[in-house]
């Protein structure tokens, strides 16, 4: 294989600095036109590629497949949101000449501790992992240090792991001053605390927004909706308080629609008797007949993070481990009464 040709071969055949070189094949000033035009032909002649253009090449010629692993209990009978989210990264791993397979990691492998065949099998350079697992199977995946592995929805308390979110903190904070801005200052939470990271997040961001306005947390107005050992939701979980609040902010916009119908069923009218909002502007078809207001979730966003951050990690590239944050916004529809 022929050698490559450096700044330095370039400069002593010309008889100057390689910072001259540089500067000539760059295009800064400080070098004489017939300077300029004699080391750019030189380095036609012998060949010489930019450090910068042979790694793009270099990337570019290199495809990588990337499996994507989703738990059981994330894919029912609908489409799902984490459905959804792998259709994302399908594309966006197109985009950067990628392939994405996906395997559904179910309980019997979780138990067992059965890698995902992707893996077994070498079929793989990276792992994307839509929706969290349990802690000792994330370990086993990260302990195969051949495969780098990038979270997407989800994150853990390791220092060094790559993952995206959505800004669930903030989003519910938003959502949650949003219904204060209507009126609302007696405000209910709808989800199971430290059932997923999300959640716990979006509870966070809502009880931020009522501390700010000195409205005090009532242990009665968290309403549990999931088991908390799966994370699925169960409608039967979801007992109404008696003391009823104006308005109910929904982890997700699956349990608003849920909470809607059982509001339903004990004879309350949404939006003109309680208010109702939901995260993520996900749900699936027939499930509400309400428009619900809501923060939408980046999910393209997400996708194209994760897949960018894995790319540079199969690459080899020099990158920060941490957790990429997406931003969303505000979806205003008619499930919130005006009460000013």
């Amino acid at each position: 294989m022929a050698k490559a040709v450096k700044l330095a071969d370039i400069a002593a055949r010309v008889g100057v600095s390689t910072v001259t070189v540089s500067k000539a094949l760059s295009g800064q000033k400080g070098v004489s036109d017939e300077m300029r035009e004699k080391i750019k032909k030189l380095a036609d002649e012998l060949g010489y590629r930019p450090p910068s253009a042979a790694r793009r090449e270099t990337s570019q010629a290199r495809s990588y497949n990337i499996g994507v692993l989703i738990e059981e209990e994330y894919l029912d009978k609908y489409e799902s949101f984490y459905w959804n989210i792998y259709q994302h990264v399908s594309i966006c791993a197109l985009n950067c000449e990628c392939f994405a397979m996906m395997e559904v990691v179910s309980s019997r492998m979780e138990e067992q501790m059965e890698m995902p065949k992707v893996i077994r099998d070498r079929k793989v350079h990276g792992i994307i992992v839509i929706g969290r697992m349990p802690g000792r199977y994330l370990k086993l995946l990260k302990d195969n240090k051949d495969v780098p592995v990038v979270y997407v929805d989800f994150t853990d308390d390791a220092p060094v792991t790559d993952a995206v979110i959505s800004d669930n903190y903030y989003g519910a904070y938003h959502l949650v001053n949003y219904l204060l801005d209507q009126g609302h200052t007696q405000i209910a939470y709808v989800g199971t605390l430290l059932a997923t990271s999300s959640i716990t997040d979006r509870y966070f961001g809502y009880a931020k927004a009522l501390m700010e306005h000195g409205i005090p947390l009532k242990d009665h107005w968290q309403l549990n909706n999931r088991n908390i050992s799966s994370g699925v939701i169960q409608e039967e979980l979801m007992e109404l308080p008696e003391e009823m609040p104006t308005a109910f902010f929904c982890n997700c916009d699956l349990a608003a629609g849920k909470l809607i119908h059982r509001l339903r069923e004990r004879g309350f009218r949404v939006p003109e008797d309680i208010s109702v909002v939901g995260f993520d502007n996900y749900i699936y078809p027939g499930i509400c007949d309400v428009g619900i207001t809501t923060y939408e979730v980046d999910q393209a966003e997400m996708a194209a993070q994760a897949v960018q951050v894995l790319v540079k990690r199969m690459g080899g590239e020099p990158c920060r481990y941490g957790t990429h944050v997406v931003e969303g916004r505000l979806v205003i529809r008619e499930s919130v009464h005006n009460l000013k």
